[in-house]
């Protein structure tokens, strides 16, 4: 079976540096793969090239065996929904206006039918959104525009779901209901790849992880396979503790200071 994604010696560079370097990576379809790294490692940029946005200066991308390059804007908008940090929208659009947003691709003109509003009720309800409907979205906390932009990209119905950082706004319940949300997608055929810097977060959920560091892949694995202390401390510069936890996923402690 072809992979989604396939990244063959993906570079990109600006302005003389290299953001990106001979990344070569394959997703599958009913994977939540989650990119982790420290500050300026290139997750972003790497989740941007994966949804067409960031040129590459070399390798390629294949989306479903086509270079993502020759695919156009609207077809990819069908297969591919991307939730970025946060967006401000400089009118007084409802959060169903937001939401009915995500639609586009699949509208032949600006006027929704019932499939687009079924479309648009499934994907409030899932995030916990459907009580939000009718509020200005300007007057949302972060944490509830955050809910709504990845109610946004479900509307679209994509079989692709990228998500920089979506959980950072969040308290714990929405993020483990958003992370819930995120499996039940991939039970469904979907593939999820989503930019984080919580490892905890990640372990608890992914089916594998991606280490970046300096713009290269510096790991590929599992929750398991990369909870390694040694690995850890080269990717982030920081001595990490992983507890092992009977019947859990893995558990990364930072340091701190001891109780006395």
């Amino acid at each position: 079976m072809t992979p989604v994604y396939q990244v063959k010696s993906a570079a990109v560079v600006k302005s003389g540096r290299a953001l990106l370097q001979d990344i070569d990576l394959e997703f599958c379809a009913g994977e939540l793969v989650v990119i982790l790294g420290p500050n300026g490692a290139g997750k972003s940029t790497l989740l941007r090239t994966l949804a067409g946005l960031e040129p590459l200066s070399g390798g390629e991308v294949l989306l479903g065996g086509n270079p993502i390059a020759r695919i156009g804007r609207r077809e990819l908008a069908r297969q591919v929904a991307m939730v970025e940090p946060m967006l401000d929208l400089p009118f007084g659009y409802s959060v169903e206006q937001v939401v009915m947003m995500g639609r586009a691709p699949h509208m032949d003109a600006w006027f929704e039918g019932a499939e687009d509003w079924a479309q648009v009720e499934t994907a409030l309800a899932v995030m916990d959104c459907t009580g939000l409907r009718k509020r200005d979205y300007r007057n949302l906390s972060s944490g509830e525009k955050q809910r709504v932009l990845v109610a946004s990209a479900l509307a679209q119905q994509p079989c692709v779901l990228l998500l920089d950082e979506s959980a950072a706004f969040l308290d714990v319940r929405h993020q483990m209901e958003l992370f819930q949300a995120l499996v039940r997608l991939t039970a469904q055929g979907y593939l999820v790849v989503a930019v984080t810097h919580d490892w905890n977060l990640a372990a608890a959920w992914a089916t594998r992880i991606v280490l970046l560091k300096e713009g290269r892949v510096a790991a590929v694995g599992t929750p398991q396979e990369l909870a390694r202390e040694d690995l850890l401390l080269d990717v982030f510069g920081v001595a990490l503790e992983v507890l092992a936890v009977e019947g859990r996923r893995p558990v990364v402690l930072q340091p701190g200071a001891i109780e006395k």
